[in-house]
């Protein structure tokens, strides 16, 4: 890389922290703490992802999501789940149309799937069928009407919302759909600090308003620059080894993934985990990502794509107890063939 090329890096990066630091600084007008979750959902925007956001009710899940579309200019729109929510309700819809000179024709109604940001709160009220219609556009950015095709605008993000404690009237949200989240994220209960702040903020005076700090154009092209960070062989490698041992059939998953572990990781999860440390690396100000960065990420990218066994799920285990354990099995370097030799000739 040559001088020139190095200091636009370098203006690109700092341009790209700068932005992140007022789009923090206006979102926490109307969200205290909850840092990693926040960061978690901003990762998911630049990745081009979505993000399930889990947490007991009145923690803020919600607000988040509304005040990141606030604090963006792109266009929001909000879908409350329901057992009675059909997927036209969500799609759109084709309706006969009558010109003033009667005249009749079809005309495709777009449904609230068609926004740049998009809320699906509390996702496990729809039913399996409602649910499955997410699939396509979350995935592919584009939905499918009778024999229409229609595009989906850039940048498109689903931050769904649902709660981990009433089961009663919801619907578990199906393991093809779960792969679709970039990020399964914890929205945990606040301390006394942080309790504080939110009741000084909602019980006060006029709560402050927000502004939209960035546009599309701007989102774009942080996505861009997101895609050009690079990614050294054995950073990649550590992510497909980590990837390998939520598998228990794999020949390196630890004992704690043989015991416990139904189903490992799809291929999604290491795209999901090298996508967020790239971010991750920008968000310090680095163009390379690193171990450390993956290793800060795996959680809640791979937490929803690995699945317990009824071994694991009777004795409590939590997915990212397991994770961790993995994490700390796992070495940052493989042995190339002479040395894994060389270790069984000194064994």
């Amino acid at each position: 890389m040559t001088n020139e090329n190095l200091d636009n890096v370098r203006e690109d990066v700092e341009e790209f922290r700068a932005q992140i630091a007022r789009l923090k600084t206006e979102i926490a007008k109307g969200i205290i703490g909850n840092v990693p979750v926040v960061e978690g959902v901003l990762m998911c925007l630049l990745a081009g992802g979505h993000a399930l956001l889990e947490g007991v009710p009145g923690l803020g899940k919600t607000q988040l999501v509304k005040t990141l579309a606030e604090s963006l200019s792109l266009q929001f729109s909000r879908i409350q789940f329901t057992p009675d929510l059909m997927p036209a309700d969500i799609l759109g819809t084709t309706v006969i149309d009558e010109s003033q000179a009667g005249a009749k024709s079809f005309e495709f109604r777009k449904g609230p799937i068609f926004a740049n940001v998009v809320l699906a709160d509390e996702i496990n009220r729809a039913t399996p069928k409602t649910q499955s219609a997410l699939l396509e556009a979350m995935q592919e950015h584009r939905v499918s009407i009778g024999k229409r095709t229609h595009v989906l605008e850039e940048p498109f993000v689903v931050l769904a919302t649902q709660n981990p404690l009433e089961m009663e009237g919801t619907y578990p949200l199906p393991e093809a759909q779960l792969d679709r989240f970039f990020f399964k994220l914890h929205v945990p209960f606040p301390n006394r600090e942080e309790l504080h702040s939110i009741l000084d903020l909602t019980t006060g005076g006029a709560i402050e308003t927000r502004t939209a700090v960035l546009n599309r154009d701007d989102i774009l092209r942080m996505q861009a620059l997101v895609r050009r960070v690079p990614v050294a062989r054995h950073v990649q490698d550590f992510a497909i080894r980590l990837l390998q041992a939520t598998h228990p059939e794999g020949p390196d998953a630890p004992d704690v993934c043989k015991r416990y572990v139904r189903f490992g990781a799809s291929p999604r999860g290491a795209q999901a985990v090298l996508l967020a440390s790239k971010i991750r690396a920008l968000f310090e100000g680095r163009f390379a990502a690193s171990i450390d960065d993956v290793r800060d990420v795996a959680l809640p990218a791979l937490r929803h794509r690995v699945l317990l066994n009824f071994e694991g799920e009777a004795e409590g285990v939590k997915t990212d107890e397991v994770l961790e354990d993995i994490l700390k099995t796992i070495p940052e370097t493989k042995p190339g063939r002479a040395e894994a030799e060389a270790q069984v000739g000194a064994a």
